[in-house]
């Protein structure tokens, strides 16, 4: 997951197993920011994606907004 939604996602009200795969997820550093490497069911990731949905919004600035999508994507690949 990219650090800009990683770091929205921080300041959310989220639940027990979405914050448990937050908090141990892997910062690596990539460039001028990083990405944060969450183990999680697909289900999981689908909940935290369903939580940035404002990231697509025109209140978000358009770095959030790439970053979102980049992260949908990911979350799309994977198999249910």
């Amino acid at each position: 997951m990219p650090g800009k939604v990683a770091d929205f996602l921080r300041a959310a009200e989220l639940d027990d197993a979405e914050r448990t795969s937050l908090d141990h997820g892997q910062a690596v550093r990539r460039g001028m920011g990083y990405t944060l490497r969450v183990t999680a069911v697909p289900t999981i990731h689908r909940q935290l994606l369903n939580r940035c949905q404002t990231l697509n919004g025109t209140a978000a600035v358009p770095a959030q907004r790439k970053a979102r999508r980049e992260y949908e994507n990911r979350v799309n690949t994977l198999g249910e």
